[in-house]
């Protein structure tokens, strides 16, 4: 299979201009996605190809965006509506949670809802505590809609082609930071990454580091690290919060009988928790030490850029866990 260098932005306009191209039902909504090419770019040039009855620039209002896009997955089309950050998507809460997540149940099979909502996620770079959140959690917290999160240019593209052809709801959210990360990216129209499905992006025999998003990031630069000191990592990137795809932990954890969890997100009632909570429940008899979590701070995100940096996560906090659960210096 050939493949192509491509930051992690245009690895998904790749994967919606090809989902448009393989099926007229799918079509693009949301504030500034025609005209403006996109507030992050990932549908410049959409609007041109296919034009504003597939390309829709929407009010503003997530409300409407998120309402409309169910009602139009409902009637037979499917519908990739962006958020232009997650944060944005909180006001279309009920859309999401209370609707797309669960008609499909509540009318007894009788309609499906086969609608992606796209939305930038991450935190940082001064956008200060009302627009810095990494908040898939909250969304994953509900039965009936998929929540994904890709770390790498080739899982965008395979993940979010996945997510178009599914017919059930799903959140697909995009790290600000990863957006001009580049990588290789299957030059295949057909590429998909498993819904569910986790990935060893590192493998290794000492301590087992869980994380998704820009989070594996500092995984695998730890992981760098830490091999100098003659310490193996091996780094599970969960690329979905639900489904989520506890096997693929268990057997690194029955390898490694340590865990770190790395999230941007905050800590409670969080991923970390969720991970923990289950190779506690699952996998005693393999723990040599105590789960250890890397998380934001519990503190809205501070303005000021040196106390926005001590309360994210980094490479070193990263490194410095590892350190602890296996008790080495």
């Amino acid at each position: 299979m050939s493949a192509k260098n491509l930051p992690m932005r245009e690895a998904l306009r790749l994967a919606l201009r090809e989902e448009m191209l393989r099926d007229e039902r799918v079509f693009v909504m949301g504030e500034e996605v025609g005209v403006w090419q996109g507030t992050h770019r990932v549908t410049r040039g959409l609007l041109e190809e296919f034009g504003a009855m597939r390309v829709k620039d929407t009010p503003i209002s997530e409300m409407a965006i998120a309402g409309a896009a169910v009602g139009a997955a409902m009637a037979g089309l499917r519908p990739v509506a962006e958020m232009m950050t997650i944060n944005f998507a909180f006001l279309a809460l009920d859309a999401i949670v209370n609707h797309a997540a669960k008609i499909h149940y509540m009318f007894d099979g009788q309609f499906r809802v086969p609608l992606v909502i796209r939305a930038a996620t991450g935190w940082g770079d001064q956008a200060t505590a009302t627009h810095s959140h990494t908040a898939e959690p909250i969304f994953a917290h509900f039965p009936g809609i998929y929540v994904g999160s890709p770390s790498t240019p080739a899982d965008a593209k395979g993940m979010l082609k996945a997510a178009i052809r599914d017919d059930n709801p799903v959140l697909f959210t995009e790290f600000i930071a990863l957006y001009s990360k580049p990588g290789l990216v299957p030059d295949d129209e057909d590429y998909l990454v498993p819904i569910g499905k986790a990935d060893i992006k590192r493998d290794g025999k000492h301590v087992t580091l869980v994380s998704f998003g820009r989070a594996v990031d500092w995984c695998l630069h730890a992981a760098d690290d830490l091999a100098k000191q003659g310490i193996e990592c091996e780094v599970v990137d969960m690329r979905w919060l639900r489904p989520l795809d506890m096997d693929t932990v268990y057997e690194s954890f029955k390898k490694t009988n340590h865990c770190v969890v790395v999230e941007e997100s905050l800590p409670m009632y969080s991923f970390g928790s969720e991970i923990a909570a289950q190779l506690q429940e699952n996998m005693f008899d393999y723990m040599d030490a105590p789960i250890k979590r890397v998380s934001a701070m519990d503190v809205p995100l501070p303005y000021a850029r040196d106390i926005e940096l001590m309360a994210l996560p980094d490479t070193q906090k990263v490194i410095s866990a590892v350190k602890e659960v296996l008790h080495v210096r």
